[in-house]
């Protein structure tokens, strides 16, 4: 899923980074909050714990499995499917992907029966929209 965003790549990224905003931007209404000795500034390798709730709460732990300052960075956890956020300038915008991978996951078979990535589809547009609210200043 894309979104063109009006904001530099860099000031996107910067929220992308920092787990404690993933449940400001998340459209899904499933991330709750980013756990205690959570990595406060993403790179490769850094591991971040958030907590959530699908029905129940829980937590997961992420691994960044991906990353380029400014224009990449993908996690996964223990489940093995990656979410992955893509940044490409735009002139005075940048086009924004994310995507879910399941292909890397333990059990997709799993995945795709559940219909995880129809619904997530759904999140996706969701957050895309949350992302440019938070990064534009806009209320919501």
């Amino acid at each position: 899923m894309s979104r063109t965003i009006p904001a530099p790549a860099a000031t996107i990224f910067a929220v992308l980074a920092d787990p404690s905003k993933h449940p400001l931007v998340d459209g899904s209404g499933s991330v709750r909050d980013a756990r205690p000795g959570s990595a406060a500034r993403l790179g490769l390798g850094s591991k971040f714990s958030m907590d959530m709730r699908i029905v129940v709460p829980y937590r997961v732990t992420n691994t960044v499995v991906e990353f380029e300052e400014g224009r990449l960075i993908a996690w996964r956890h223990l489940g093995g499917h990656r979410w992955r956020w893509r940044l490409e300038p735009a002139g005075d915008a940048t086009v924004v992907t994310e995507t879910f991978d399941w292909s890397t996951a333990i059990s997709p078979r799993f995945i795709e029966r559940r219909g995880y990535p129809e619904s997530n589809r759904a999140s996706m547009v969701a957050t895309l929209e949350r992302l440019e609210r938070l990064v534009c200043g806009e209320p919501g």
